[in-house]
């Protein structure tokens, strides 16, 4: 479990008595993200990636639901969103999470020991009150609306390949609601009760709407390798199918589409890539449970590296252990002419 080290609040660090990063979230309404280190705290991992996916949640729920941005109290068709309709988010949301980190990592690097791994999670909550009646909303004006919570914790990364550290998964929930984006009303009002129905050994809890179909999990997202349906494989000679099981060539990751109501995970989304980079066969369709007999392994996806767990065979590594690979070097090039990771000294 992450020990939480301290807050930064609009870019003042707040070391003393820092709770728990669910206490933030179950305190505030508003958009947030959680990235990581690697390479024992020197490197953020797609950090880039998660500012866009913050911005894109704010965005999101601005347009669609205000009320899971800002306080309480604000109508979808107040005059005060009609201020602020011509925000340009891409760029407003990783400057306040930029501004905050480079308050952060310094005192980071001081209060923690070499080899730390550190988990940020940056929360964008808004209070219109701040606003000043029938004036355009400026820079000054957004600063004043917009609240920036960087919680700060230290974290054991899971060691990929271990059978001890395989999940334990259980279904217990229904999909998300407003699901393509990531915000703090979830935590507490779906997440929190959802625990509660958590069962002994459980490491994660899965969430479908009937019962079969996998969606996501509720801090993670599903994947399986799966044979192929024979429906699928009808026109193929029973010599064909055999040859096909017993060189993997059958197989097919899967997962749920974003359009089924899965949150567009960052490290979901990096799976794809490498898939389509290095031909891997990959179908967005939610894995059935009374289809896991086709199944060969499933993981779970999350941040950092050490992304994929291994959650129900052991027999046939070697498909998840090669993926992997790839993955990392995927990642540790890019997909385009910029690095994943960021090192924290750029701060």
């Amino acid at each position: 479990m992450p020990v939480p080290l301290f807050l930064v609040v609009n870019g003042v660090v707040s070391p003393a008595a820092t709770s728990p990063v669910t206490t933030l979230l179950e305190s505030h309404p508003g958009a947030y993200t959680t990235f990581k280190t690697q390479n024992n705290g020197f490197e953020l991992v797609f950090y880039e990636r998660h500012l866009h996916r913050l911005a894109t949640s704010a965005r999101i729920l601005f347009e669609s639901c205000p009320k899971l941005l800002f306080q309480p109290g604000i109508g979808s068709t107040s005059a005060s969103l009609q201020q602020m309709k011509a925000l340009e988010w891409e760029s407003m949301i990783p400057s306040f999470v930029n501004d905050s980190m480079t308050k952060a990592i310094p005192y980071a690097l001081k209060e923690t020991k070499r080899g730390t791994e550190l988990a940020f999670t940056a929360l964008v909550s808004g209070n219109t009150e701040n606003l000043i009646p029938d004036k355009r909303v400026d820079e000054e004006d957004l600063y004043r609306v917009f609240n920036i919570h960087l919680h700060i914790s230290l974290y054991d990364p899971v060691v990929f390949g271990a059978k001890t550290n395989g999940a334990h998964l259980a279904v217990v929930g229904h999909g998300r609601d407003v699901a393509n984006a990531k915000y703090s009303d979830w935590v507490s009002r779906i997440r929190k009760p959802l625990e509660k129905l958590r069962p002994p050994s459980t490491t994660e809890l899965l969430l479908s709407n009937d019962g079969d179909q996998i969606l996501e999990g509720c801090l993670t997202n599903f994947f399986v390798i799966s044979h192929k349906d024979n429906i699928e494989e009808d026109g193929q000679c029973e010599e064909e199918k055999l040859l096909k099981n017993k060189y993997g060539y059958s197989l097919e990751l899967q997962t749920a589409p974003i359009s089924d109501g899965v949150l567009p995970g960052v490290v979901r989304q990096v799976v794809i890539e490498v898939c389509l980079k290095y031909g891997i066969p990959i179908r967005e369709i939610a894995p059935s449970w009374s289809k896991c007999h086709l199944w060969e392994e499933a993981f779970i996806t999350s941040i950092p590296f050490t992304p994929v767990v291994l959650i129900v065979k052991w027999e046939n590594v070697a498909f998840v252990v090669e993926f992997k690979k790839q993955l990392k070097a995927f990642a540790a090039c890019g997909n385009n002419s910029s690095s994943e990771f960021m090192e924290l000294t750029e701060f």
